[in-house]
């Protein structure tokens, strides 16, 4: 496990700093730490044996524990006593978001085994807006917080440093140190937080005042943030790294996140019914899925596993959750498989998420993609603050804008060229102003929202 010199671990007994010992908790946290620094360097066909040999484990518990698997997995032909094989596993029908929500108790487990803990509720509406409640257990909470550790060892963070997390539900406060896990194991600078209902300038005057070495929000209002700072000349000098989470990128985040502050971007996808499901290679802006925690399926329209640079739907299954497991649940998100990691990891790559399907655009002949909206392209001539695309019908998109002032005519015929260009067809584009663009359910925002179905009229 590598660590800063600085990220010395606390130790628990008296006069004794180095080499530490720590509490039975932290223990436990840097041992699992150090089963992950082993594990990430499997190949790919080793991380997958211990997979299934866990997928025996979990399917065992649903089919004595909960009633809604029992049906299921009777039907794919499994069978307690035997392995699970690849052919068994993919015999069991995909679980929607909308069979979640329907299911209700018939999700949860009758009878948790003790070791794993007291279980906890949560809910989200996710960027859908379809409401989803959702449980969890001591253990599965754990494994999060295990995960939350790799990722600021794998970037080398400064446990030392000034951590600022603006997001939903935040408030506005500030802690002595990081929070769990990092403060279980070390002592650490100040963290601030603040709530993402904040105007942009507000924000901004908050970060100056800050001084952060880290910076933590959602990739849009990340835009927003260095795009008013460019505008302005304003520097946040002492800040390190951004650090993203909850929504798509946009392919200019990182581009405008080194221009105007010179620090990288560093990227999580995560959903709060999973936990982690990749986190971004510490060497590459590529994810690594996180297999000790999740396995993943990238599938097409067919059912079958996506080749490298093929996109497909996001198919997850949660591995340690035994008081509510998420089994090949389709969790609405589309994204690139990736070939294997030149950093030699062997954890599974996603190439980029894409989102979700309703961020897709449908052309008039029914085929669909995600666009590239050529954001460098318009963003040095255009007073254009934030922008979304809502595609209305098979031939009209409205593109609702925050600017500074209308544009001219030219400006707005160059911003056509652009986008018909991105959208992949001469779509007629209705402009329309606003003062702000509202973030959706939970927080988060979408550059592109299609309205229109997938079936094209014949």
């Amino acid at each position: 496990m590598k660590i800063a010199p600085s990220a010395v671990p606390r130790s628990s007994v008296s006069g004794i700093v180095w080499p530490a010992l720590p509490d039975p908790g932290a223990a436990s946290m840097l041992a699992m730490q150090y089963q992950l620094e082993q594990s990430q360097w499997w190949t790919a066909d080793q991380l997958r044996a211990q997979q299934f040999r866990q997928l025996h484990a979990l399917l065992t518990h649903a089919w004595k524990s909960i009633p809604f698997y029992q049906e299921r997995l009777k039907a794919a032909g499994f069978d307690p006593r035997t392995a699970v094989t690849p052919e068994t596993f993919s015999r069991l029908p995909l679980l929607h978001r909308h069979e979640v929500q329907t299911a209700g108790e018939a999700l949860l487990c009758r009878q948790l085994p003790q070791e794993h803990g007291q279980k906890y509720e949560g809910k989200t509406s996710g960027s859908t807006g379809q409401p989803l409640r959702y449980s969890g257990t001591q253990y599965s909470l754990f494994i999060g917080q295990a995960l939350t550790l790799r990722d600021h060892l794998w970037h080398r963070r400064d446990f030392q440093g000034k951590l600022a997390v603006i997001r939903t539900h935040a408030g506005s406060t500030t802690i002595t140190n990081w929070g769990s896990p990092v403060s279980l194991l070390f002592d650490t600078g100040p963290a601030a937080t603040l709530d993402i209902g904040a105007s942009i300038n507000t924000q901004v005057a908050w970060l100056q005042e800050q001084e952060p070495d880290y910076l933590l929000s959602y990739p849009s209002n990340i835009l927003s943030l260095a795009n008013h700072c460019l505008e302005h000349g304003i520097k946040l000098h002492r800040l390190r790294e951004v650090r993203t989470l909850g929504e798509a990128h946009n392919p200019a985040l990182r581009a405008v996140c080194r221009k105007a502050w010179g620090v990288p971007v560093v990227d999580v996808y995560s959903a709060n019914e999973i936990g982690y499901i990749a986190l971004q290679c510490p060497e590459h802006e590529h994810y690594h899925v996180q297999s000790e925690s999740v396995l993943v399926e990238i599938l097409k329209e067919d059912g079958t596993s996506c080749q490298q640079g093929e996109i497909g739907k996001m198919v997850v299954t949660s591995l340690q959750n035994y008081a509510m497991p998420l089994i090949r649940y389709d969790i609405g998100d589309l994204a690139i498989a990736g070939e294997p990691c030149s950093c030699g990891r062997g954890l599974p790559v996603i190439k980029c998420i894409l989102g979700r399907q309703r961020n897709l655009i449908t052309l008039p002949d029914g085929s669909q993609h995600y666009p590239i909206t050529g954001y460098l392209s318009w963003m040095e001539f255009l007073p254009i603050r934030q922008m979304q695309i809502v595609q209305k019908s098979l031939q009209e998109v409205e593109i609702k804008l925050v600017t500074e002032r209308p544009l001219t005519p030219e400006e707005q015929e160059k911003l056509n060229r652009v986008l018909h260009d991105s959208l992949g067809y001469p779509f007629h584009l209705n402009y329309t102003y606003h003062q702000n663009i509202p973030r959706g359910a939970g927080g988060k925002f979408e550059d592109i929202i299609s309205e229109v179905s997938r079936e094209v009229p014949r």
